[in-house]
């Protein structure tokens, strides 16, 4: 299904960009993570990424032209599709960031005193405000500074990684200069608009005065005054930074690099494990790139694991971890489900062995190896065809009933649970399943995953079998009405024609929001994807 691409706001002021360059045409292939087009803020020229596989169906303008923030910069889709009903506008919220950007300015002088009144921070080239670096964001979480106080900075340098409500992404500074303060320590949070750094000149800069007119005046101790003696500051960062890692890769192992020098590295064929990256943090950039020649690449340092500090016996211990954004996010919308939602539970088991032995003659011929998930995917959206009713969305005054089928895949990730939709599940190949859930596990695991990735499901599945769990109740994952538990498969005594024998059981719990599904419908469904994967060729037909 075709998507808009919006124009985003790259820089804490921004209002409109320029399309300094495109980097695809009409026509064009493109993938996640390929470079799209080159947008000119009023700070700087930032490169900007796609997050969608397609076609590009249409451009909103032309190099060198304007667009405002959250105009329509570009639609992506599968080739033929008819997006005339996407280009007459650019949605309703399309004019809503231009003031949110201006509203630290307009409201913090009527509560300055006469002395902070006259600082307007939102014309300082010295003041970066943490931007709305996605499109539900309102606060950010420093995830780390790769910058201290009174380290130098160049535009393009990586200034910080900032955790939002839906991924961790890179900060670039758009400016040069010497970091003078920091708004915020590292896992402490920031809502968008406010003060998230100051770069400029120790000696032309009044620190105070800033910070005293962007928090609404006062008197205001500022640490980072001391900034004037940037050396010692320096050295002390420097002591206290951790040992070396792999060049171009951060201590989670993603590899650090700007999207230009990957789209370089893709047309080259080079390994980018294989750069060492000249940017900040060992980044990667165009020139690496460039200069990059094999027969000088260096293998990669093992890195090594920081042992934990040992606990004396008898002694009481303990580490209080910031809760993440992530994991704000999961307890906020599955206990607005919980405590809002009549939940029932419907379980049933399922005889798998014709699903066993399928599996393996289907592996033999499959592009993609094809797990018992992805059979289960496939025959829950055979069955939602049959039973609209489980499709279903409650929203308020109405249920919505999806004529589309849009699963979500749960997957455990470090920080939490991302559910990825697989789209119009029930038009696709028990291969082309396998492959879309296996790109979307390994995407959350390196956190690529993007907004569109998970958004849109009218079913969600969840599948512990994996690691031995028999049976499970699930939290309903809105918009969807229901979430079907799925539990291992276990050799069993079983009862064939009056002999016992083994057989392979699978229990299946179906989590259903009683104000859309009744108890009567749940188990119709159950018994519809029962004898779906009890017989495996039905799905098929």
């Amino acid at each position: 299904m075709a998507e808009k691409i919006l124009m985003p706001r790259l820089s804490d002021t921004m209002t409109e960009g320029v399309i300094a360059d495109w980097h695809k045409k009409v026509g064009d292939p493109v993938k996640k993570g390929d470079l799209l087009a080159e947008i000119e803020t009023d700070k700087a020229t930032m490169e900007l990424e796609s997050y969608k596989d397609g076609v590009i169906l249409h451009l909103g303008g032309p190099k060198g032209s304007k667009l405002q923030v959250d105009d329509l910069l570009a639609i992506v889709g599968e080739a033929g599709e008819d997006i005339s009903g996407l280009i007459g506008g650019n949605g309703s919220g399309a004019a809503a960031p231009a003031p949110a950007a201006k509203a630290p300015a307009e409201e913090g002088p009527k509560a300055q005193p006469a002395a902070a009144a006259s600082v307007d921070v939102s014309k300082m080239e010295e003041v970066v405000l943490m931007p709305r670096l996605s499109d539900t964001m309102t606060e950010g979480v420093i995830a780390s500074w790769a910058k201290n106080v009174g380290d130098p900075v160049k535009k393009g340098d990586l200034l910080a990684e900032i955790e939002t409500d839906k991924a961790t992404m890179e900060l670039e500074s758009y400016k040069n200069g010497t970091l003078l303060y920091q708004g915020a320590a590292k896992g402490e949070k920031i809502q968008v608009n406010d003060l998230l750094c100051i770069i400029g000149d120790v000696a032309k800069v009044d620190v105070n005065a800033i910070v005293a007119a962007v928090k609404g005046g006062g008197a205001v101790t500022v640490a980072p005054a001391e900034a004037a003696e940037p050396e010692p500051q320096a050295a002390e960062a420097a002591q206290a930074t951790p040992g070396a890692e792999t060049a171009g890769t951060s201590g989670d192992s993603r590899i650090k690099a700007s999207p230009l020098a990957k789209k370089l590295a893709a047309e080259k064929g080079v390994n980018l494990s294989h750069v060492k990256g000249s940017g900040d943090n060992g980044r990667i950039i165009k020139s690496d790139i460039d200069n990059y020649q094999p027969a000088a690449a260096q293998s990669q340092a093992a890195s090594q694991a920081a042992a934990p500090a040992a606990v004396p016996a008898g002694q009481e211990s303990f580490v209080d971890v910031p809760v993440s954004q992530m994991r704000k996010t999961i307890s906020r919308r599955l206990s607005e489900v919980k405590f809002s939602a009549p939940e029932f539970y419907l379980t049933m088991e399922i005889n798998m062995d014709k699903a066993v032995a399928s599996r393996a003659q289907l592996n033999e011929i499959s592009a993609n190896k094809i797990s018992f998930n992805d059979m289960v995917l496939k025959a829950c959206a055979v069955a939602l065809k049959k039973h609209p009713a489980i499709n279903s969305s409650w929203m308020g005054e109405a249920i919505r009933v999806n004529h589309h089928v849009s699963i979500g895949v749960a997957v455990a990730v470090e920080d939490g649970l991302l559910v990825p939709v697989v789209r119009f599940a029930d038009t696709k190949s028990l291969s082309q399943i396998a492959g879309e859930v296996k790109e979307f596990a390994q995407k959350a695991k390196n956190k690529k995953l993007q907004p569109s990735d998970w958004e849109g499901n009218t079913f969600t599945i969840s599948n512990l079998g994996m690691f031995g769990i028999e049976a499970f109740t699930a939290i309903i994952n809105p918009p969807a009405s229901c979430i079907l538990a799925v539990g291992a498969i276990n050799e069993v005594p079983v009862v064939k024609n009056g002999q016992i024998g083994i057989g392979n059981i699978m229990k299946v719990t179906l989590t259903c929001d009683h104000r859309v599904v009744d108890g009567a419908t749940g188990a119709a469904f159950l018994q519809t994807l029962k004898q779906l994967l009890e017989e495996p060729l039905r799905m098929l037909v």
